[in-house]
Order: C-alpha cells, then sequence, then structure tokens
C-alpha cells in the first residue's frame, strides 16, 4: 500500500507567478473560446462605438479569468493512498487496485478527477469523477487489472484534475507514490509421480547431515541458553576455552536444479504461445512442484546465474525459507529474457562444481556440439530429465523435426531422461510420460522413489 499527499499551501511571489501561468495554460476549449470572443466583442465595440457589446465582451473575457483565479486560490489538502491486492499474480489473473482518497483540508472539494497512469499491458487508464468530498470525508475507488504477459509493471502516479464548475480551467496535480504489480508465468500442477531424488530427503530412506560413528565425526557448535548439558562435548569444551556441544542431527534435503535454456539463438518467434513462453511456464510449474515436494531447488540458467544462490552451493537453505526461495525464482522468471550466449558452458561449470541430486532441463534448438555438451551435465546428478523444444515448429504447428529426435537420442544415450515437446503440450501429460520412461528398478533401488 502506498500513499501520497497533493496540497496547495501558502506561495512565494514566484512560485505564485509560475502557478498563475500553469493555471492560464490550464484554460480548456470552452475557456480559451471564451476569452477570444470577449475580446473580440471588446474590439469590434470600440470600432463600432457599440457600449453595449463592450460589456458583453468583457464580461466573455472575464469569466474565464476568474474562473482561473479562483482554481488558482483554492487552499484544500488533499491525500491519496493505493492498495494493490495481490501484489503477485499469474499471467491472466486480475489483480485489484483500490484506491482512497481523503480531504484534509477545512474545506469541501470541489470537483475531482482521477487518473491512473498503468502500462497499456494492463489495460486502459482509469478514470474516476468524484463529485464533492466534505473536509475530512475520504473516497474509495477501485479497478482491476490483469496482463497475459509476464514482467513487473508500475502503477501510478495518481493524477488528480481539479475542475471549475464552469469548464473553464482544469488544473492537474500528480501524486509522488506508485506500485509495481509482478506478473509471474503461469503454473501447471504436476502429478506426484515417481522420479529420482526423494529418498535422499524427508522419509525412511533421509541420510543424515552428521555421523555419529565416533568423535572425529562430531562438529560442535557454542553452547546456547537452553540446550541441553547432556549434549556438551568436553574434548572441543577443553579445546576452544568455551562450552561447546554436539550438533542435532538434521535430515539432508534432496536437491533439485532446474536449468532453463535462454538462448536467443534456441528459441524462435514470441508471445504468450511461443516455446520459450511454454519453456519458461513449465519452468515455473516444476519448480513449485519441488518446493512442494520437500526439495532444496535452485534455479539455473545458461548464463550460469543460480537462484536463490544462498545456502549450500546455490539452493535454499532449509525448508523455512522455500516460500521466500520460490518468491525470488518466481520474480526472477516474470522478468526473465533471452541470453545472447550460445552454449552451455556456464551452466555447466556450476552443475560440475555441485550438481548432485535431480536435474530437470528445459532446452530449446541444440546444435551438435550444444548437445554434446548437455549431455555430459548428466555428471553426479542423481537422475537427469529434459524437455526439449523445437521453436520452429511451434511457429508452424506442425510435427517434431527429425533433428530434434536425434538430440533427444543423443541424450538418452547418455542417460538423460529425454523427451520431444510437441506445439501446445501438455507439461503434465509430458510429466507422467518421463516417469514412464525411467528404469524402475534404479528408481527404487537407488534412490527411493517418490510415494
Amino acid at each position: 500500500m502506498s500513499g501520497a499527499s497533493v496540497s496547495d499551501g501558502p506561495r512565494g511571489d514566484e512560485d505564485d507567478r509560475g502557478g498563475l501561468r500553469a493555471a492560464l495554460g490550464g484554460l480548456t476549449t470552452r475557456g480559451r473560446s471564451f476569452l477570444a470572443a470577449g475580446v473580440a466583442a471588446a474590439v469590434c465595440a470600440y470600432v463600432l462605438g457599440q457600449a453595449d457589446l463592450l460589456r458583453v465582451g468583457l464580461l466573455l473575457a472575464a469569466l474565464p479569468l476568474i474562473c482561473v483565479l479562483v482554481l488558482h486560490r483554492t487552499r484544500y489538502r488533499v491525500a491519496a493512498s493505493r492498495r494493490l491486492t495481490p501484489q503477485r499474480v499469474e499471467t491472466s489473473t486480475e489483480a485489484r487496485v483500490q484506491l482512497r482518497m481523503e480531504n484534509v483540508s477545512k474545506l469541501p472539494t470541489g470537483l475531482l478527477m482521477l487518473q491512473d497512469h498503468v502500462p497499456y499491458m494492463l489495460g486502459p487508464r482509469p478514470r474516476f469523477v468524484l463529485d464533492r468530498v466534505e473536509a475530512g470525508g475520504r473516497r474509495e475507488v477501485s479497478y482491476r487489472v490483469r496482463s497475459d504477459l509476464r514482467g513487473r509493471f508500475p502503477l501510478g502516479p495518481l493524477q488528480l484534475r481539479l475542475n471549475d464548475p464552469f469548464g473553464m480551467c482544469e488544473l492537474t496535480r500528480s501524486f509522488s507514490a506508485y506500485d509495481t504489480l509482478t506478473v509471474v508465468p503461469r503454473t501447471e500442477a504436476l502429478p506426484p509421480v515417481k522420479l529420482f531424488g526423494e529418498a535422499s530427503g524427508y522419509g525412511d530412506g533421509q541420510s543424515r547431515s552428521l555421523a555419529l560413528a565416533g568423535d572425529d565425526d562430531v562438529i560442535p557448535r557454542t553452547y546456547r541458553h537452553g540446550d541441553d548439558l547432556r549434549r556438551v562435548h568436553w574434548r572441543s569444551t577443553a579445546r576452544y576455552g568455551e562450552l561447546m556441544v554436539r550438533r542435532e542431527e538434521l535430515p539432508q534435503r534432496a536437491r533439485c536444479t532446474v536449468l532453463l535454456d535462454t538462448r536467443r539463438i534456441a528459441f524462435q518467434g514470441g508471445g504468450p504461445d511461443s516455446a520459450f513462453e511454454w519453456a519458461v511456464s513449465g519452468t515455473a510449474s516444476v519448480l513449485v512442484h519441488m518446493l512442494e515436494r520437500g526439495y532444496a531447488v535452485r534455479l539455473l540458467t545458461d548464463t550460469g546465474s543460480a537462484i536463490p544462490g544462498e545456502g549450500a552451493e546455490g539452493f535454499a537453505g532449509s525448508a523455512q525459507d522455500s516460500a521466500e526461495a520460490a518468491g525470488l525464482m518466481m520474480d526472477t522468471l516474470a522478468v526473465v529474457d533471452h541470453s545472447e550466449g550460445a552454449g552451455f558452458s556456464r551452466a555447466s561449470d556450476v552443475l560440475r562444481g555441485g550438481g548432485d541430486g535431480l536435474l530437470i532441463a528445459f532446452l530449446g534448438d541444440l546444435d551438435e556440439e550444444q548437445a554434446a555438451l548437455t549431455a555430459k551435465m548428466r555428471g553426479r546428478s542423481g537422475a537427469a530429465v529434459a524437455f526439449v523444444l523445437d521453436s520452429g515448429t511451434w511457429l508452424t504447428g506442425g510435427a517434431v523435426a527429425g533433428a530434434v529426435d536425434d538430440r533427444v537420442r543423443q541424450l538418452r544415450e547418455a542417460g538423460w531422461t529425454a523427451l520431444a515437446v510437441p506445439p501446445g503440450a501438455s507439461l503434465a501429460d509430458l510429466w507422467q510420460q518421463a516417469a514412464g520412461l525411467l528404469p524402475e528398478t534404479t528408481a527404487a533401488d537407488t534412490y527411493g522413489g517418490w510415494s
């Protein structure tokens, strides 16, 4: 929620003259017409010697000038606030914007016209008319915005237009505050299928972060108020000169890296129905799904950027920060764009440094060299699943090209579970299909699988 105020307070002589010039510049078409007609009538009356016509001309010319002066001398103060609910929405989903106007002066206002600035992607600019706001009174109005494109869109600043009762003059005042609407990719619910990596997280097959085979395996920490004295590690206490206790056993969360190919040369076309947008939406769906399954997840792009970038090797550190990590990754996907890179060398370096766990990749067009490099990323990963898109077929709506089938075959030979993605495919169906391609004995014996 943001707030701001617009007020007309005491002015110096210079500010007063500048404000008067601005007020004269705010004459409407009607006001300019009255002024021109009055001047013309006065000139004709002087030439023809008609006193009555002169009085009419002076009246016509004086009316808009009097309206300018009255509007310029207005001394009421108005405060405004904006509430955006929610501040993060998926594409094609509406958000509600509520505006509150408050007259904080001791005088009632005249006719007020409100206009909020919104990007054209969110729809037309909303306009409202408030007839009269009493002293200390409040008025609330609201409107809705939606976007079929992801991104971060500013809302504001709010403009307030002041009109005189005759419509001769119009002044515009702008508030300074604005809000930001974040439109994230649409996510698709995925079925709980059996894939690699579950048993290394929570459950019967979980591994421990600390072994308790002997004193050499113990990693002590400083005593904290409330710690059980039975956990005091006396050897470390004597060594460090302060009270030390054994760390508690902590389950190690299963890890998952989601790789998104953002190379410009890998995707053709644009718009909500393009191959790249499908890949971004699929990445968001997998991130949300894996976080819900209790995984420590990170988002990796071909540029080597890892999100959230905290904790061990860039993964979300604990279950408590999963919501924060999810928000950070979704905000990143809201504004992710094509990179100018040509390969996956940087992403490969990141995976080589800490690529254990499940690897899920959304890939665009691959040449032979990049397909070979991608095949090697399988490395230390417990399992690797790739969704390969042929952006050319997404433009034409045709069948998947033979070159894509060759890349899929090459990845499968390297140990990947790879699938070609036809235009308009459902990620949930492909997710189910990928689970069916995994060797059952390997999934069960090595990693335990999902329940």
